[in-house]
């Protein structure tokens, strides 16, 4: 077993011990909201990130488990928040993190939606089904893996655009940033938050595929047994293809036409999605080969 450089081991303490941060403000249109006025608020040390139920009891902070029970959906014991954002279908929705922090873990981001029964949000403990409408990894293939190559890096929004097919209603919208700097002993940490939103203006399209929260984290997983040390590797992405509008993806397809081979120009670049369950984006590489990661997620490496 390859045991971690010195400078490998100083960057994951500094990393563990410094880099802590949460989502507390929305921005849409410009506007910033105050800090939880559309956030749920957990009750817990706001900069302590969820882990899975495997890590070590010491190493779980505030009992806040991602694999097992509730606290995976919207933090650990999320209050409900006191208004509802009204956002349209088709434009873009922004979580910020609170003064002074920023994205200092490498690793992948994500945004969730889960529409409220009876489109009644501040009643909705976020129990039912959840369908992905963003998600990012790395952006820069000559940066650092262990930092600068993920495209999070040092920012402090996280932004996904509301599919412009999703249904009218009342949802939850998760943003998530998930720190895999310590997957190398299974122990990623996820950072997410709920946003309360009302979509006016959508259409009529069939969000999918769907999964639940505990669900789609577990200790065996490919994100949380992964290691950003020595070198560049294909992202482990967990989860649902992303929903970008339309019918549900997780549909059964009908026969496909036959197409001619696709060119260079019509193909994924390096790093970039080519295949996977309900994936219709392009499924060749202008710049490597297609390899699956799991059967929702194939990338060009």
């Amino acid at each position: 077993m390859k045991l971690l450089s010195l400078a490998a081991t100083a960057a994951i303490f500094a990393q563990s011990v410094s880099a802590h941060y949460w989502f507390d403000v929305t921005v849409y249109n410009g506007q910033a909201s105050g800090a939880w006025q559309y956030i749920r608020k957990p009750n817990r040390t706001l900069y302590n990130p969820t882990k899975l139920s495997t890590n070590p009891a010491g190493d779980i902070l505030d009992n806040a488990i991602i694999d097992v029970g509730p606290d995976s959906r919207c933090n650990k014991n999320a209050a409900v928040a006191n208004a509802v954002l009204t956002v349209t279908a088709g434009t873009q929705l922004t979580a910020r993190l609170a003064p002074n922090e920023d994205f200092e873990h490498p690793g992948p981001s994500y945004v969730y939606m889960s529409r409220a029964p009876s489109d009644n949000v501040k009643a909705y403990d976020g129990s039912g089904d959840w369908f992905k409408i963003f998600q990012e990894g790395v952006c820069n293939s000559g940066g650092d893996f262990t930092n600068n190559a993920w495209c999070a890096w040092r920012k402090t929004t996280l932004t996904a655009t509301i599919p412009k097919d999703t249904p009218n209603g009342e949802y939850l919208v998760r943003f998530e940033h998930i720190g895999i700097h310590r997957s190398h002993v299974n122990q990623p940490e996820h950072y997410m938050s709920c946003v309360q939103v009302k979509v006016t203006g959508g259409g009529t399209g069939n969000p999918g595929p769907l999964v639940k929260f505990p669900g789609v984290y577990k200790p065996s997983d490919a994100y949380a047994n992964f290691s950003v040390y020595n070198g560049h590797k294909a992202v482990p992405w967990s989860g649902p293809a992303v929903w970008t509008g339309g019918g549900s993806s997780s549909s059964t397809a009908g026969p496909q036409p036959t197409q001619g081979p696709e060119t260079p120009g019509n193909c994924a670049a390096l790093y970039g999605q080519c295949g996977g369950s309900g994936w219709a984006g392009a499924k060749c590489c202008s710049q490597g080969t297609c390899k699956a990661t799991n059967e929702w997620y194939s990338q060009c490496l």
